[in-house]
């Protein structure tokens, strides 16, 4: 009997269901001869996609806020007139509009309001032979010049007195102690023992810029009301004062014409922005009276601070 060959060299085709076409045939075309349908489709990595998403996401937010900024700007431009450069025209005009609307104060009221602090009340006092009361001697004027409680004023105020106090702005007495004199300009240094906690001591200012017609403030205690402002000018520099007495000559004086009298003595003149030019010291008057008629003395602030023994401006 004859046996089939197991395997073949041969390229016979083989027909599957009689269709006539070739098994070979049909997985070249890639049909499935078994009729189950084309390969499946290998499906894309979850994981993978929703990491691509966000790295995605994130530029796309960034994009979309900053065309809205863009956006926003443009608009805001669009909406907004664009602004016109102020002229010389506007600034007079803005300035006009405030000297109508507004009350300024005057160059007296900023100048006592700086100096307000500094300046103090020299009571010269004495006691009464016949019991402890104190006979008042003398009232002047002083100004803090160191915030330690050291003040300047008149050697007049105070030369005759047995005790000296002082009164502060805020109300404060203190007994005080003269420490030093310098009599050619009728000058006296005194102590505080006591001081305010926020004490302040005047700024003093050189003579060198000021001149004649400078305006000028004189506060003090005239006739021991006070503290009493008066404002004038500069009417003269270098003069010279004679005392009544004729005991003493003062050289090298500014002359002002703000009223000053009796109790103004060792008070600050000071100028417009509130600096002490000059210690006031004496008035003249033809008649003796003593009282103001117009021209009245100051010590400069040099003169002043050799007293203290402050250095030279």
């Amino acid at each position: 009997m004859k046996k089939e060959p197991l395997y073949s060299n041969s390229r016979r085709s083989w027909t599957a269901g009689g269709s006539g076409r070739t098994k070979s045939a049909d997985l070249f075309e890639g049909n499935d001869p078994a009729g189950e349908g084309p390969p499946p489709q290998t499906p894309s990595h979850p994981i993978l996609s929703r990491k691509f998403n966000a790295r995605l996401k994130f530029p796309l937010w960034v994009a979309a806020g900053g065309l809205f900024f863009f956006l926003l700007i443009y608009w805001h431009a669009f909406l907004t007139p664009p602004l016109r450069s102020l002229t010389q025209k506007d600034i007079d005009a803005a300035v006009l509009h405030t000297l109508e609307t507004k009350s300024l104060p005057s160059p007296a009221a900023k100048a006592y309001e700086i100096i307000r602090p500094s300046v103090v009340r020299v009571r010269g006092l004495d006691t009464d032979p016949d019991g402890d009361d104190e006979i008042e001697k003398g009232v002047g004027t002083g100004v803090v010049i160191v915030d330690k409680g050291i003040i300047l004023t008149n050697l007049h105020v105070v030369a005759r007195a047995m005790l000296v106090k002082v009164v502060f702005a805020g109300g404060l007495e203190s007994d005080a102690t003269v420490i030093a004199l310098k009599p050619e300009n009728d000058l006296a240094v005194v102590q505080a023992k006591t001081i305010p906690d926020d004490l302040a001591a005047a700024t003093l200012q050189s003579t060198r810029d000021l001149a004649v017609g400078d305006h000028v403030v004189a506060v003090g205690f005239p006739f021991g009301i006070g503290p009493s402002v008066s404002a004038g000018v500069v009417s003269g520099l270098g003069r010279e004062f004679r005392s009544p007495e004729g005991q003493r000559v003062l050289t090298n004086l500014i002359q002002f014409d703000a009223a000053a009298n009796p109790g103004n003595s060792g008070g600050p003149l000071v100028n417009a922005n509130g600096e002490v030019v000059g210690i006031v010291t004496a008035i003249l008057n033809p008649n003796n009276q003593g009282v103001f008629v117009g021209i009245g003395f100051a010590v400069t602030m040099e003169s002043a601070a050799a007293a203290v023994g402050l250095p030279p401006f």
